[in-house]
């Protein structure tokens, strides 16, 4: 055996034909092996939905008919809203702004702030003491928790017998201990909570729109109504109690006091705390007056009954191509398996 047979073969080297596109032509063993990447088929994807049609057909057509059904099941609900604009009085420092200068010579302390009636007065709108007093003043909690419908051309409201007997004016709703007939204030402040709305105005600040929702247009306007005249009271009581209860302080001290100059500081805090209760008095829009009334909206404001049925119909076609292709899936696996 010669010397040319004991040395070890070299590969025959590739030439450029046989790399892919791009590799590097080496000279020595042939190009690794590249997995083809997985293609989607979009002839297989039609054929499958081609082969489910009836399926998707038939649950597109479930959901659409279920959805025109739950669409117009759904009561009307209309919006009647109005615009607000904070009084001089809201706006007004009161006696830590004003008379803070006085305050101070006469060695009392009230602070620098200056107190914001007007969010003082839209969170009180909201707060569960005064939705409370609201519907218990204006004998509202039907309205709010038994109306089954609303008739439009006799503009009455048709209250649900299960709930509440409207001959008798008893509730009748069958609930599980320890609830009662009757809504307590926890359900009643909730559910006006849902169709109460007061936000301060973003394309025009200082203004306040405040609305109500509910099934009767006249309904939600008189709620309107009341919750301004109610809010306005609210304050104006509020601020005079208060200053009542200045005046009655500074009384007490003045009687104390034997410095002149501490004297007149007291009468102009007096004075000042019965201008308070005398603009309270003559002024009804005490707090907001009302720029845009609400009046009887005769457009709905929900529900949107076209959007329900094409939001469905979409929702059901989706759901039947997965429940093909889910199905198509499961039978070629069994097939794979057998």
């Amino acid at each position: 055996m010669t010397e040319e047979n004991n040395k070890p073969q070299q590969p025959t080297p590739y030439n450029s034909e046989q790399y892919p596109p791009g590799y590097p032509a080496q000279s020595y063993g042939p190009p690794p092996h590249y997995p083809q990447d997985d293609e989607i088929d979009l002839r297989e994807l039609f054929g499958i939905v081609w082969e489910g049609k009836w399926w998707i057909i038939a649950i597109t057509f479930v959901f659409a008919v279920g959805s025109v059904i739950y669409s117009l099941s759904l009561p009307d609900i209309y919006k009647a809203e109005a615009t607000l604009a904070p009084t001089e009085e809201s706006q007004g420092q009161g006696l830590g702004g004003e008379l803070g200068g006085l305050a101070n010579l006469a060695g009392i302390s009230v602070g620098s702030g200056r107190v914001d009636k007007v969010t003082m007065a839209m969170e009180i709108m909201k707060s569960r003491q005064f939705i409370r007093n609201f519907v218990e003043k204006h004998n509202i909690l039907p309205e709010i928790m038994a109306v089954k419908e609303w008739h439009q051309s006799s503009d009455k409201l048709i209250f649900n017998e299960e709930v509440y007997n409207a001959e008798t004016k008893e509730w009748v709703r069958e609930v599980e201990p320890p609830k009662q007939p009757e809504p307590t204030s926890w359900e009643y402040v909730n559910a006006f909570k849902g169709s109460l709305l007061i936000e301060k105005n973003e394309n025009t600040p200082g203004l306040i729109k405040l609305a109500i929702t509910h099934q009767s247009p006249s309904v939600a306007h008189r709620w309107v109504e009341w919750l301004i005249q109610d809010i306005n009271n609210h304050m104006r009581q509020r601020d005079i109690q208060e200053a009542q209860s200045s005046m009655d302080y500074l009384q007490k001290e003045l009687s104390e006091t034997n410095l002149s100059s501490m004297q007149q500081v007291f009468y102009q805090l007096i004075e000042k705390q019965i201008q308070t209760i005398m603009l309270a008095n003559v002024r009804p829009e005490y707090v907001f007056q009302v720029l845009d009334p609400s009046v009887v909206p005769e457009q709905r404001d929900s529900p949107s009954r076209a959007l329900i049925c094409i939001v469905g119909t979409f929702l059901g076609g989706f759901l039947s191509l997965l429940a093909v292709f889910i199905r198509h899936l499961v039978r070629t696996n069994k097939k794979d398996v057998a």
